[in-house]
């Protein structure tokens, strides 16, 4: 159950004067809160008095905006039972829990810029799954279970950082399905209900919602515009003990910033004096459009900080989101922990997809060299996009990675989001990358498409935005063709 307190809280600044009656602001922002991911289903909500008290309204709006939520399928309700967090039928079997409208305007295809993945490199990949298949048959006699990950690929992920400059043997490494899954079991290796894990803020959606799930209490520390604070982290550390600290260094997300090489020491021998254990989320590593990624966090120090430190690494982002292949990296004590975990859930992934991130580690350099020109020519072409049509937007270029973190002016990101899946375009709003509502002025938008989706997907953007008029409005009028 959620209170009205700490639903006033998730709300945010959601009364914005003048953009409507307060009982349809309140209703479209509980709606934002529900499709991303923010209310999970099946929450129990506050008492309309209850709520209208937490937020200085009359308890008719209240009623009123339930009543809306109730006729659209966003709230479930039963005398004497209260009422709670649905979904509308049609969207229940077809949406992930976090994407902002799974169906567009007349059943129209949507454009999806919620997720940040780049589509298969086609050409590489089915050479690699034809050289996989023909190198399978030698696994076959066995069971297929490869708890930790088949030999030749952990070798293989081990040599990779030990080339990056981080020394590493394959018994440190334990193959997973993506980072989110690596997250997840090192939080139920290491941490238990109660403990406190810092994050970046604004940080990756799915560590909130892994700490959510684990029982653990999130403790946000902000990113500022010049990046990551090491006298704040060091006194938040210090303040509260978290048990885990969990950072994107590398082309961020969503902001795109990348740690210089002495914060990343800094940082690692921080998190060893305080005995936090400091989780390093490699995902985007690869994707340096201007320049690369320094040396890994960790390079170059003691064996006694290397005891704090746990990488996490993952192909969707590299290669392809559908392989599912990821990996961990720590000292083999904690893998052996790990182990432990994640034998009462699965026992290991899919030999096949491991054969083939194989074959693609061996072309990795080719692969990524052509990638990361392509998105850097990407990331130019939506900001210049952006530019034209939204010149009130600050739109930075960052260094590597996937995303635009856009500065609205204007905290509008949730009804903005909200609004652009009636023209068929799917947004993650910005307040999905924060906690108790914060980054309603930003926006995240990935440049993964291609340029003709782009292009139509700022179209889209543009016409959302034109509905809601005031600041989110470009600056020319939409094209013919918005759906």
């Amino acid at each position: 159950m959620v209170t009205g307190v700490m639903l006033s809280k998730v709300l945010g600044d959601w009364w914005h004067r003048g953009d409507g009656p307060a009982h349809r602001q309140l209703a479209d922002r509980i709606q934002v809160l529900v499709l991303d991911g923010r209310l999970p289903l099946r929450t129990r909500l506050p008492a309309e008095r209850e709520l209208a008290s937490a937020l200085g309204l009359s308890r008719g709006t209240v009623t009123t905006a339930y009543d809306a939520l109730r006729e659209s399928g966003f709230i479930g309700s039963k005398r004497g039972a209260g009422s709670w967090v649905e979904l509308p039928a049609r969207s229940r079997n077809d949406s992930p829990t976090w994407a902002l409208t799974p169906y567009g305007r007349d059943g129209d295809p949507i454009i999806d810029m919620a997720h940040a993945a780049p589509g298969a490199p086609a050409g590489d990949l089915y050479p690699a799954v034809q050289a996989a298949t023909a190198r399978l048959p030698e696994f076959l006699p066995g069971n297929g279970y490869f708890g930790s990950g088949i030999e030749l690929l952990r070798t293989a992920i081990a040599d990779r950082y030990t080339r990056r400059g981080l020394p590493t043997r394959a018994d440190q490494i334990m193959v997973c399905a993506g980072a989110q899954h690596g997250i997840t079991l090192v939080l139920g290796a290491v941490a238990a209900a109660g403990d406190r894990v810092l994050v970046e803020h604004p940080a990756y959606p799915a560590i909130f919602d892994a700490v959510r799930q684990a029982g653990c209490r999130t403790v946000p520390v902000a990113l500022t515009a010049d990046g990551w604070d090491l006298d704040l982290i060091a006194a938040t550390m210090a303040q509260t003990a978290p048990r885990l600290a969990y950072v994107v260094p590398d082309f961020h997300n969503p902001t795109g910033a990348c740690m210089p090489a002495e914060q990343r020491a800094e940082l690692a021998r921080l998190a060893h004096r305080r005995q936090t254990l400091l989780v390093v989320d490699e995902s985007l590593v690869e994707l340096g459009l201007d320049h690369p990624a320094p040396r890994p966090v960790g390079a170059d120090l003691p064996a006694s900080v290397q005891d704090v430190l746990v990488h996490i690494g993952s192909t969707s982002k590299t290669f392809w989101g559908g392989l599912r292949v990821g990996w961990i990296r720590c000292q083999p004590d904690l893998l052996h922990r790990l182990a432990v975990v994640r034998a009462s859930t699965d026992l290991g992934s899919p030999v096949l997809e491991q054969l083939i991130t194989v074959e693609l580690l061996g072309n990795a350099d080719d692969i990524l060299a052509r990638r990361c020109k392509e998105l850097a020519e990407s990331r130019d072409h939506l900001r210049w996009l952006l530019g034209e049509r939204f010149p009130g937007w600050s739109v930075p270029c960052p260094p590597g990675g996937l995303n635009l973190w856009i500065d609205l002016r204007r905290p509008v990101s949730s009804m903005l989001a909200l609004t652009a899946g009636r023209f068929g375009l799917r947004l993650a709003a910005g307040p999905r990358f924060g906690v108790d509502g914060a980054f309603e002025n930003w926006l995240r938008l990935p440049f993964t498409l291609s340029a003709t989706d782009t292009a139509a997907a700022v179209d889209r953007l543009a016409a959302a935005a034109a509905s809601m008029g005031g600041a989110t409005a470009p600056v020319v009028a939409p094209p013919t063709g918005v759906v």
